[in-house]
C-alpha cells in the first residue's frame, strides 16, 4: 500500500469505515494532489511537501468532523458534467441523474421550454440545457448563494439558464408557459433526522432539505397547483420525491386533474420520481 494512502486510511479510522476511508484516500490522492495511478498503485513512493503536508493534515481535520469530500474539494460530477459545490447547495446526488435520465428520454423534440424549480448547483437545469436540443430553460431558487453557485456551473458547462431568485411558496403564478416543469424540492420530514448522517445533517443546506412532519408534500402540493396554469396542455410534471409519499403524490396529483401520473423506483429499489401530464 502507498504509505501516504497507510497514513489518510490510519488517521480516518475511527471515523470510516475501511472501504470508504481507502475511496477517500483514492479520491484526494487522484482529484487533489494530482497521483498517477502508478503512484497510487504500482509502487512508486512520492513524497509530500511541507506544503502538501499541512494540505492534506488540514483536509484530514475537516473529513474528520464528517465534512462531505465534496466540499473539500469543491466539485462533484453530475450526469458526465462537473459541478462547483459548496455549503450552499446539495450535493448532486445518482437518484436525481435518473430522474435527468427520464426527462431526456421522453422529450427528444427540440425547442422545448423548461422550468426547474430548485435550483441547488443548477445541475437539473444545467445537464438539460447541455442534452435538450435548442430548449429554453429556466431555473427558480430562493437562495442567493446558490444562485451564484449555479451561475459559475453555467459558465463552466459553457450553457444558458435563465436563473431567478425566487420564492416558489409565495409564487401566485407566471404568464410564460412552459413544456415541462422539473423540481427536487425540500421533501426530508423533521422526524426523519434522526436517521441521518452526520455529513448530510450537519453540513448541507437545510433549507433545501427539510419540510415540516405534517406537511410532507408542502412543494409538491404548491408545484403541481402552479403548473396547472404555467404548463402547456399536455405539460409534464417531474418530481424527485420521498421514497415515503410515493402513493399521497401521485394521489395528490390525479384529485388535481393531473392524468397519466406515473410513479417510478430508484435503482436501489426505492420510490423516488414521477411524471404526470397536464
Amino acid at each position: 500500500m502507498n504509505p501516504i494512502t497507510y497514513y489518510i486510511k490510519q488517521a480516518l479510522a475511527d471515523y470510516y469505515p475501511d472501504s470508504e476511508a481507502a475511496s477517500l484516500a483514492k479520491l484526494l490522492l487522484t482529484q487533489v494532489f494530482g497521483f498517477t495511478v502508478i503512484e497510487l498503485y504500482g509502487g512508486k513512493d512520492r513524497s509530500f511537501s511541507e506544503y502538501e503536508q499541512k494540505q492534506l493534515d488540514d483536509i484530514l481535520i475537516r473529513l474528520q468532523k464528517h465534512e462531505p469530500v465534496q466540499y473539500i474539494i469543491g466539485m462533484e460530477m453530475f450526469y458526465g458534467l462537473s459541478f462547483e459545490v459548496d455549503e450552499n447547495v446539495l450535493i448532486p446526488r445518482p437518484e436525481t441523474e435518473e430522474l435527468v435520465e427520464w426527462i431526456l428520454k421522453d422529450n427528444k423534440e427540440g425547442g422545448l421550454r423548461v422550468l426547474d424549480i430548485g435550483t441547488g448547483s443548477g445541475c437539473i437545469p444545467i445537464t438539460l440545457a447541455k442534452f435538450l436540443l435548442h430548449a429554453d430553460i429556466a431555473s427558480w431558487d430562493i437562495s442567493d448563494g446558490a444562485l451564484e453557485v449555479a451561475r459559475r456551473n453555467c459558465r463552466r458547462n459553457d450553457v444558458k439558464v435563465r436563473l431567478e431568485r425566487k420564492d416558489v411558496l409565495q409564487t401566485s403564478s407566471s404568464e410564460e408557459q412552459f413544456d415541462i416543469i422539473v423540481s427536487n424540492p425540500p421533501y426530508i420530514t423533521e422526524k426523519e433526522k434522526a436517521a441521518m448522517e452526520a455529513n448530510v445533517l450537519e453540513w448541507e443546506p437545510s433549507v433545501a432539505l427539510f419540510v415540516p412532519d405534517e406537511q410532507p408534500l408542502l412543494f409538491y402540493t404548491k408545484i403541481a397547483e402552479l403548473g396547472l396554469e404555467m404548463l402547456v396542455s399536455g405539460g409534464r410534471l417531474y418530481f424527485e420525491i420521498n421514497r415515503d409519499y410515493g402513493a399521497a403524490t401521485v394521489g395528490m396529483l390525479e384529485r388535481l386533474g393531473y392524468h397519466h401520473v406515473e410513479l417510478r423506483k430508484d435503482l436501489s429499489g426505492n420510490d423516488r420520481m414521477i411524471k404526470a401530464i397536464r
